[in-house]
């Protein structure tokens, strides 16, 4: 069975050998989907913050920007603006600020790419959800405060979170293991399964593992319907290397989950083990990437929608997580 997705994860009982790495296959956007009517510009923030010459400077630029003032700078926690644009004022003259300022120019010189890409995933998201409101989208440097805010209305990016892995500058507040994933090519990914959870449904009563993996699942497959070109390892986040290293253990992790009856507990403990932010899921093996939980969640949501009638809409306004499951009729690719 062909699947929507080839992501992966990790290896189990500590085997890390696989053989040579699949072909990719061609891929094209839908030409019919790319002709809807929209346009976007990114907005370079950065650079009108950064060559300010005084405070008035940049209280002009609070009043010219509310939404991005209000929402990313949360101007609401200062005594005014004018306090507001005199911190940032300090801030940004500050030596290595600037000096970050530079770097990020050096590597985000050109972002036309970037811009193309998420004008795309926009045109898709339109042509299946014809309410989607397009944000205005701008860029800044953070001073790694913010990496990314998503919001109705507005997306920041704070591109000094997306410098090289190999930077000398990196966020200080984030472990390695999330970090490696804060490149460009994770970004526009990341954008696009944040923008998911406006339509992605839920019912707080359904509080067990399986309703957390579903939840992730339909997450990933909207970004993958949106991106339908871009890799799977950098719309889950996982390395190539722990994609190539996955597939032949799916029947392994899978019998992990079905033997320690986990699908159906709440200790929200145990569910962090499996769907939260870790290195590596160690209950499985020291191997297995964290968050594991999510991508089995990918791929019962994937099997759900190849073997039913269902659309995209009529997926992520599902709140029975029981019923996808059992509908989907996921087993493990031997």
């Amino acid at each position: 069975m062909q699947k929507l997705r080839s992501a992966v994860i990790c290896l189990i009982v500590g085997i890390l050998l696989f053989s040579c790495k699949k072909k990719e296959e061609a891929c094209s956007l839908d030409p019919e989907i790319l002709k809807e009517n929209i346009e976007l510009k990114i907005e370079r923030l950065e650079d009108q913050f950064f060559q300010a010459e005084k405070p008035e400077d940049l209280l002009f630029l609070l009043e010219e920007y509310p939404e991005f003032t209000d929402l990313y700078l949360q101007a609401k926690l200062y005594e005014s603006k004018e306090v507001l644009a005199t911190e940032l004022f300090a801030i940004h003259q500050d030596t290595l600020m600037i000096e970050l300022y530079t770097e990020v120019k050096k590597n985000y010189e050109d972002i036309s790419d970037l811009e193309t890409e998420l004008l795309n995933a926009f045109k898709y998201i339109r042509y299946y959800f014809p309410e989607f409101k397009v944000p205005k989208v701008y860029t800044f440097v953070s001073g790694f405060s913010l990496d990314l805010l998503v919001h109705e209305d507005i997306i920041v990016i704070g591109l000094d979170y997306f410098l090289p892995a190999a930077h000398r500058f990196q966020p200080p507040d984030l472990p390695n293991y999330i970090t490696k994933r804060y490149e460009r090519d994770y970004l526009i990914p990341m954008i696009v399964t944040a923008i998911s959870s406006r339509f992605n449904k839920t019912d707080l009563k359904q509080n067990t593992l399986l309703s957390e993996m579903i939840y992730y699942g339909k997450a990933f497959h909207f970004t993958k319907m949106m991106l339908p070109c871009t890799a799977d390892d950098y719309i889950i986040g996982y390395s190539q290397k722990e994609v190539r290293a996955c597939f032949d253990n799916e029947e392994l992790i899978w019998a992990h989950f079905v033997e320690n009856e986990l699908l159906f507990e709440t200790n929200p403990f145990v569910i962090r083990k499996y769907t939260g932010e870790a290195p590596a899921t160690d209950e499985i093996s020291p191997d297995a990437p964290g968050r594991i939980g999510r991508w089995l969640g990918w791929n019962i949501v994937d099997d759900y929608r190849f073997n039913n009638s269902v659309s995209l809409d009529e997926l992520m306004s599902d709140t029975d997580t029981d019923r996808i499951f059992r509908q989907s009729g996921y087993k493990p690719r031997p």
